[in-house]
């Protein structure tokens, strides 16, 4: 249902803006950053985050929490993006490294293979956010517990 949604709203004028200012509607926590979705595809999502005043820390850079919500939208994004609509996903440990100072535009990019669920199925969604240098400024492993719809 995610990547029809997608699929759909993409290809509009503004449509990406759109589709990502409905998934913070949907996820208002995800929300409160203001990640816009660049690209998407099972297993895989790319999602920006613009440094402003409401994601900095005391030290000028972005917050160590609001880069956690970044690296778990994309994780979520990329997840829920490969599975069918009869399953659901819930984040049951995340694990972030930081490697140094997030300044500036910064880009999540998240990856996974989309497992076949028949029961509860744990899987790894892992995260690399980069500064506009390209440089890895954090790393980031979502574990998702899957399991059909009930």
């Amino acid at each position: 249902m995610v990547l029809e949604k997608w699929k759909k709203w993409s290809q509009l004028p503004c449509g990406k803006a759109l589709f990502s200012f409905f998934v913070g509607q949907f996820a208002p926590y995800t929300g409160s950053i203001g990640g816009k979705v660049k690209e998407l595809a099972p297993g895989y999502a790319i999602v920006t985050l613009r440094e402003r005043r409401r994601v900095r820390n005391h030290l000028k850079s972005v917050h160590a929490v609001a880069l956690m919500n970044l690296a778990e939208m994309a994780s979520g994004l990329a997840m829920l993006s490969g599975l069918k609509s009869n399953i659901r996903g819930i984040v049951t440990s995340f694990h972030i490294e930081y490697l140094r100072k997030a300044r500036g535009f910064l880009t999540a990019r998240a990856w996974c293979e989309i497992p076949i669920v028949v029961g509860k199925t744990p899987a790894q969604v892992p995260v690399e956010i980069m500064n506009s240098q390209g440089e890895i400024v954090a790393r980031a492993t979502a574990t998702w517990l899957l399991d059909l719809k009930q």
